[in-house]
């Protein structure tokens, strides 16, 4: 195969057999794009300034250089500390823009449908009024006045100045973080002027201090995971259920050409479900007969997918899951898809280019994304979701002959069952309501610790999900139990560890934990929004275990972070308090004092602590030596 070298492309059979596809059609694509923006003929090696985080371009004296061995610094006169910190800062300001984007499409959703404006109804009343109770909201009266109660109680504190402390923080986190915040100074406020504090801080001359910086981006990460993403989460399982465990088909086989097959991908499941709901009505499915298929299936795509495929359960309609981003231009040109319906994150720039080579229609349905020469457009709007997944529907019905008389589709491509749906009232349910079985394990030794992966999918260093997957693998064969979210859930899903027979991959203990309460050795939990929840589950482990969050016998690790959201999940951890291990190595390697806070110092200020490391048995060892070393702390 003429390209890139096969272990560089993805771990997924059914990827690396597209990408020979698409180079026989002749199609530029992430892989060889990545490779030829190497140097000296390695894919991975970029400018070394930008590499290390020692270059800044915010003002007309730059781009600016600096050195810390030679205190070479910028025009200013900020150093290379500085620089670097200040511009992790505005990727973090991107990162919680972005979840509080998606927060807010939520909330104004749940807020229309408790109006009778949706297509969409509450389904857990339960979950309701415990998150109203949580909150301090009355949680007495009608299901649909509750919850515009919450949605009134969220954006109010949203809205409250950076120093008039969140209400929802208070009353969601734990009671030994807030005080180590509040003693730091970063116990926040409102989640837009948190951002706006983080921005101005980045401006030329106005904080250059990487100490300064890196607890103001622990200070809005704070507020991103609490305000953003466990309201996010919580407030769409209100709508559309709680995940609980069930099969799902994964994988690319998942596409079959006789179908008109509608693909929602992003973060967004608004406009999926939505079309889930009409194309399940007999009427749509003969008007996709009709026009000659042989019935219309929506396929779950992406982390739109994952949010999807957690809480609702496949049938030949809702059929399956494909993969996650990288994946993209190998599900565009299996030559199956005939509408991509792109809301507010993960579609790329280069989609039109493949949708006019493989005759599919593309529609963003978010004012967030744009196409170049791509004319239609959806914008959501939750009082017109019925209406708009009607329109999106008939596109993708009337573009299905022009698609299957042009377009050769490949055919034959593997297809795989994971159990996905394990939030934390099913994996409460799943060990009989109580945390106790699971803590018992923890104790005994049968379990050494939980891991949270939360991680993106990358072509650094590696090939699409090869270091994620490895790194689960040396995991579950070290007895620890993980928890996947983002695409790196979609990694673990079809790599197969998802899957009830992944447990002969576990060590002895892990094992018999999956064989007593049939679970896999990596339990699918969600998006990458679905961090904040990680750290509530978290919660109440600490809570039932009497013990600080610091010293559970826990990590986070994010094998291929990517891009501006996961460096905000990072930094979450740290502030949480979590060994956190990352892969790629940070664009921090050229600022030694920020190294040195981030991968020593941060301990001694917060607990938590980042761990940065190329290969799995080393990375593997380190995280398993801090819960060795946290196991004995607390004499278990």
């Amino acid at each position: 195969m003429i390209g890139v070298e096969e272990d560089r492309i993805s771990y997924h059979e059914s990827v690396r057999r597209i990408y020979g596809k698409i180079k026989k059609d002749g199609m530029t694509n992430i892989w060889d794009r990545y490779e030829a923006q190497g140097f000296g003929g390695n894919p991975d090696q970029r400018c070394p300034f930008c590499m290390s985080g020692a270059r800044c371009d915010l003002c007309s004296n730059g781009p600016c250089r600096a050195d810390a061995s030679k205190d070479k610094r910028g025009v200013c006169g900020i150093t290379a500390d500085g620089m670097a910190m200040r511009m992790m800062l505005l990727r973090n300001v991107m990162g919680a823009s972005t979840y509080h984007y998606h927060t807010d499409q939520t909330v104004k959703t749940l807020r229309a449908t408790a109006k009778g404006q949706t297509p969409f109804g509450i389904r857990e009343t339960d979950k309701l009024r415990s998150l109203a109770m949580r909150l301090g909201i009355d949680a007495s009266g009608l299901d649909n006045d509750i919850a515009i109660r919450l949605c009134d109680f969220a954006e109010v504190d949203f809205n409250r100045k950076y120093y008039e402390p969140s209400q929802i923080v208070e009353a969601l986190a734990p009671q030994e973080r807030k005080e180590v915040w509040r003693r730091l100074g970063i116990f926040p406020g409102g989640i837009y002027s948190e951002m706006m504090l983080s921005t101005s801080s980045c401006l030329t001359n106005v904080d250059g201090y990487y100490v300064s910086l890196a607890l103001k981006a622990m200070r809005l990460s704070i507020a991103m995971a609490y305000q953003s993403q466990i309201i996010n989460e919580y407030c769409q399982d209100i709508m559309y259920g709680i995940a609980r465990p069930h099969k799902m088909r994964v994988d690319l086989g998942v596409l079959d050409p006789d179908y008109v097959n509608v693909l929602p991908n992003g973060h967004e499941p608004f406009l999926g479900f939505a079309m889930v709901q009409l194309a399940r009505k007999p009427e749509w499915q003969e008007k996709a007969k009709a026009a000659g298929a042989k019935g219309l299936r929506v396929i779950a795509n992406i982390e739109t997918g994952q949010e999807m495929i957690q809480r609702w359960e496949m049938d030949d309609i809702f059929y399956g899951f494909t993969g996650n981003w990288i994946a993209q231009e190998a599900i565009l040109a299996s030559g199956c898809v005939d509408l991509f319906v792109a809301d507010m994150n993960c579609s790329m720039p280069i989609d039109p280019l493949y949708a006019q080579k493989y005759k599919f229609k593309l529609v963003p349905v978010s004012e967030l994304v744009a196409f170049e020469g791509i004319e239609d457009r959806v914008n959501y709007q939750p009082e017109k979701a019925g209406e708009q997944a009607a329109q999106l529907l008939q596109m993708a019905i009337d573009n299905f002959k022009a698609r299957r008389a042009s377009v050769k589709p490949m055919t034959g491509l593997p297809l795989k069952d994971a159990v996905v749906g394990f939030s934390s009232e099913s994996i409460l349910a799943a060990l009989g309501g109580t945390l106790d079985p699971l803590l018992e394990a923890i104790k005994n030794g049968t379990l050494r610790g939980v891991v949270g992966l939360v991680s993106c999918t990358t072509l650094r260093d590696f090939g699409q999900d090869v270091h994620s997957v490895n790194v689960a693998k040396e995991l579950i064969k070290r007895d620890v139990l993980v928890l996947s979210l983002g695409c790196g859930n979609g990694a673990m899903q079809v790599a197969g560890l998802c899957n009830l027979e992944a447990k002969e991959l576990a060590g002895s203990g892990l094992k018999s934990i999956c064989e007593k309460l049939n679970i896999p050795p990596v339990l699918s939990y969600g998006t990458c929004t679905d961090t904040g929840r990680l750290a509530d589950l978290l919660k109440a482990i600490s809570d039932a275990l009497g013990v600080p969050i610091p010293d559970l016998p826990v990590a986070a690790v994010a094998p291929e972070y990517m891009e501006q959201k996961a460096t905000i999940d990072a930094v979450f951890a740290l502030a949480l308090g979590l060994y956190t291990y990352v892969n790629p190595v940070p664009t921090v390697t050229g600022a030694p004092n920020l190294l040195r806070l981030l991968t020593q110092d941060c301990k001694q200020v917060t607990s938590g602590l980042l761990s940065v490391e190329k290969d799995v048995v080393k990375a593997v060892d380190a995280i398993l030596n801090h819960i060795e070393e946290k196991r004995k702390k607390i004499g278990i």
